[in-house]
């Protein structure tokens, strides 16, 4: 019986690194039931404890960290998908000086290391004499994130095809009507998944959060911090439960999508 190498080969490399992938995920679910005390390094039991009673560690300085970063997060999600849809459209369908120029500007906070963005955005804040808290996270959230919003939107925008505007201008409908009811529509679901990068990007963020908080505390920066003596299993906790809601958004997004797929598909 000939087997064939590259049948096995794929599959079997695929979930290899799905597992390599999955491991940190693993590690961090298992030792959210860790019943430890301050350090969750050495596993000392199993416990629902940390789950019942997240909030207790460090007079709640981990749900204090999470909910800064949930605030952030819709804030600068909010603004940047806002204005990096109306950057989107002006880009795609109207012709005005310098649009190349700015497109390429666009790019820029996507192709600079986080590093040197968070460095330059820290030195700017403290030349105008900005106190770094709030405003200056979510400013500097706000700012990386319209990148990635535009990406994002301009691609849908320029698949859109330019006669069903105009048959609705046909029917007589007013610019906003038609925006309303067929361009934004058709637009959304675009405009969602660059709102849900937007958050997982600034959800997810260090590097130029450090650089702009001051003695504000993220989910990321707490993390950070408590490295050092051993993350506490609550961290693990919150970390989990925001992979297990994402998990399930994603399947009843993928079910639901495929039940309206197959009853449009069903003969009348």
């Amino acid at each position: 019986m000939k087997v064939s190498l590259g049948k096995w080969l794929l599959p079997v490399y695929s979930a290899l690194a799905l597992l390599f992938l999955m491991i940190p995920i693993g590690y961090t679910f298992v030792y959210s039931f860790n019943d430890s005390l301050k350090s969750n390094i050495t596993w000392q039991g199993f416990t629902f404890d940390k789950w019942l009673n997240v909030c207790n560690v460090q007079n709640g300085a981990v749900c204090q960290a999470f909910g800064n970063s949930l605030f952030i997060g819709a804030i600068a999600t909010i603004v940047a998908t806002t204005l990096g849809t109306m950057i989107a459209i002006a880009i795609v369908r109207y012709r005005f000086k310098f649009r190349s120029q700015t497109s390429l500007l666009l790019f820029l906070p996507m192709a600079t290391p986080e590093v040197v963005l968070g460095a330059g955005l820290a030195a700017q804040f403290l030349s105008v004499g900005v106190p770094k808290d709030m405003l200056t996270i979510i400013l500097a959230h706000t700012m990386f994130c319209i990148s990635f919003v535009v990406v994002t939107v301009k691609a849908r925008v320029a698949s859109l095809d330019p006669a069903l505007e105009e048959a609705g201008r046909d029917l007589y409908g007013s610019a906003a009507q038609v925006f309303a009811r067929i361009t934004f529509p058709l637009l959304l679901p675009g405009i969602l998944a660059a709102a849900l990068l937007s958050f997982a990007l600034s959800f997810d963020d260090f590097i130029i959060t450090n650089f702009n908080s001051g003695a504000v505390s993220t989910f990321p920066k707490y993390i950070y911090i408590s490295a050092a003596r051993g993350i506490p299993a609550e961290a693990n906790v919150l970390a989990s439960a925001v992979f297990i809601i994402a998990i399930v958004v994603v399947v009843t997004v993928q079910v639901t999508g495929a039940a309206k797929a197959r009853r449009l598909a069903r003969p009348s």
